[in-house]
C-alpha cells in the first residue's frame, strides 16, 4: 500500500509542482510548451502501449486463447467511448472565451473542472497498472503520467490570475485538480485488488483513456506552434522509453 500511496501522491504532485511553475512563467513560450508535451505524449504512447495495452493481451490470451485479444479490444474502446461521453458533457477547450469579467471566470472554472474530470482515467490507469505486479510497469506509467502533468498544471495559473482569482485560491483549485488523480488511482488499485479477473479489461481501459487523450487532446496543442522540434520531441520520449523497456 505503501507504493500506491506514493504513486498517487507523485502523479498528482506533479500537476502541483506544473502550477508552481505556472506562478513562475506565466506566459511560457508556445513552442517551448509544445516540445515538452510533445515529450510527454511519446512518453504516454509508449507507456500505454508496453505497460498497459500489451499486458492486457498477453493476460487475456493465457486464459482464454487467441479469443482473449476481445476482451482487449473490448476495454480499449470502452475506455474511449467514456471519455467520449464525459468530453460532450464538459468538453476540454484549450483557450476559453472571455466574454467580460463573470462570463471570463465562469468560462476558466468550467475549463478547470473539464481538466479535473480529463485526470480522473490518468490516476485510474496509475492505479490499474499495479495489477500486472511488477513494479517497473507501474513506475512506467506514473511516470508517463506525472510527466504530462507538470505542463498541463502549468497552463491551469495564467487564465485564472488574468480574471481576478486571487493567488491562493488559483493554487487551491490547481491543487484540487491533481488530488482527482490521487483519488483515481486508489479507485484504479481497489478495483483490481477486489477482482483480478477484471485485469485484462482494466488494463485495456485504461490504455484506451490514454489513447484517447494523446490522440484527442495533446496532440492537436503539441502542433499548434507549427514546429517540426515537436515530431522529434515526440520521437525521443518514446525513443528513450522503448531503450528503458529493453534494458529494465
Amino acid at each position: 500500500m505503501l507504493y500506491v500511496i506514493l504513486t498517487a501522491i507523485g502523479v498528482g504532485g506533479a500537476t502541483v509542482f506544473g502550477a508552481l511553475l505556472g506562478f513562475l512563467f506565466k506566459r511560457p513560450s508556445e513552442k517551448y510548451g509544445s516540445q515538452v508535451l510533445s515529450f510527454a505524449v511519446g512518453v504516454m504512447l509508449a507507456a500505454s502501449c508496453f505497460t498497459l495495452i500489451i499486458p492486457s493481451v498477453e493476460y487475456s490470451t493465457a486464459s482464454m486463447g487467441s479469443s482473449g485479444v476481445a476482451i482487449t479490444l473490448i476495454g480499449i474502446f470502452t475506455g474511449a467511448i467514456t471519455l467520449t461521453l464525459v468530453d460532450k458533457v464538459l468538453p476540454v477547450s484549450e483557450k476559453p472565451q472571455l466574454s467580460g469579467k463573470d462570463g471570463a471566470r465562469r468560462e476558466i472554472m468550467l475549463f478547470v473542472i473539464a481538466i479535473a474530470l480529463h485526470n480522473l482515467p490518468e490516476g485510474l490507469a496509475a492505479g490499474v497498472s499495479f495489477g500486472s505486479g511488477d513494479m517497473r510497469d507501474t513506475l512506467l506509467v506514473a511516470g508517463s503520467i506525472a510527466l504530462q502533468n507538470i505542463p498541463e498544471g502549468t497552463v491551469l495559473i495564467s487564465p485564472m490570475l488574468s480574471v481576478g482569482i486571487s493567488p491562493l485560491r488559483t493554487f487551491l483549485i490547481a491543487l484540487s485538480t491533481g488530488l482527482v488523480e490521487v483519488v483515481g488511482t486508489f479507485i484504479g488499485y481497489l478495483t483490481i485488488n477486489i477482482s483480478t479477473a477484471v485485469l485484462p479489461f482494466a488494463l485495456a481501459f485504461a490504455g484506451g483513456t490514454m489513447l484517447f487523450v494523446i490522440a484527442d487532446d495533446m496532440i492537436p496543442k503539441t502542433h499548434g506552434s507549427g514546429a517540426r522540434g515537436v515530431t522529434y520531441a515526440l520521437l525521443l520520449g518514446f525513443g528513450l522509453m522503448v531503450v528503458f523497456d529493453a534494458l529494465s
